[in-house]
């Protein structure tokens, strides 16, 4: 169940700033969702694709979740960054457009979204991966 709040006359019930708070058009107040914005399709952009896939630490994180064939938690994956670097990563790679982020209770979930990445760029996730595994 979503806790609404009645719109207030005085918008002073919060404390300045940007509130937390999208208006229904309801009269009532609901709570934003916490998944980040993705870009669309047709937003996509070559050149920001490849620049976050040239990232050794970015390429692994895509690596992992086309190997594993689901959706990983950011904690699942083993990374040699500190936990703000991580976070780093995911955003760059979010933004690219190459995983989407949501929550399941208090954990980032990250999928891969690879259906819409073949379609913008087919061909560029299997290069990644056999390039990935072939013996050096």
């Amino acid at each position: 169940m979503i806790w609404m709040r009645p719109l207030a006359a005085d918008p002073s019930w919060w404390a300045g700033g940007r509130h937390p708070w999208n208006f229904d058009g309801c009269r009532t107040m609901a709570p934003m969702g916490r998944t980040p914005p993705h870009p669309q399709v047709s937003q996509f952009d070559l050149q920001q694709v490849l620049e976050a896939l040239v990232d050794p630490v970015r390429r692994s994180i895509v690596t992992r979740l086309v190997t594993s064939g689901e959706d990983l938690k950011c904690g699942a994956f083993d990374m040699p960054v500190s936990k703000s670097t991580a976070t780093h990563h995911f955003k760059v790679l979010r933004e690219a457009g190459l995983i989407r982020q949501y929550y399941v209770g208090t954990s980032r979930m990250n999928s891969l979204r690879r259906t819409e990445m073949d379609e913008a760029f087919p061909g560029l996730l299997d290069a990644l991966t056999r390039a990935v595994s072939a013996p050096s």
